[in-house]
């Protein structure tokens, strides 16, 4: 199954996706804002069956004001794509992306990457 991850921002919305088998992540790239129209376009482009969105919760685990952004986001992507759309704790993995600097990847796309390689991992250990 191929996956989706954003790492959701008000202005920039990282972007990477699974192989065909849902196993390896890639960062594909920067949507502005939180434009739900492109994102459907790529959710349509790559096939994709599932999205991951990162889910901005405080250092204690507890859903503050970004979180629940995140959520409305999510709320409104769902309603456009008809996928399955799934939050997934997103605590720092923009951290992990500024650490390994990549000139191929924009640090918003590393960090979906990240968020989208922690999620496979989980996923497929409960499988």
């Amino acid at each position: 199954m191929r996956v989706l991850a954003l790492d959701y921002g008000r202005a920039r919305t990282g972007v990477a996706v699974s192989d065909p088998t849902g196993t390896i992540a890639r960062p594909v790239g920067v949507v502005k804002g939180a434009d739900v129209a492109s994102i459907v376009e790529l959710i349509r482009e790559h096939g994709v069956e599932r999205v991951v969105v990162g889910l901005p919760l405080t250092l204690r685990g507890e859903v503050g004001k970004q979180a629940r952004e995140a959520q409305s986001f999510m709320d409104r992507l769902a309603s456009a794509s008809g996928v399955e759309i799934v939050p997934f704790d997103e605590r720092f993995t923009t951290n992990l992306a500024e650490q390994m600097a990549s000139a191929s990847a924009d640090e918003d796309a590393r960090a979906a990457a990240h968020l989208l390689a922690s999620y496979l991992t989980w996923a497929n250990a409960k499988a």
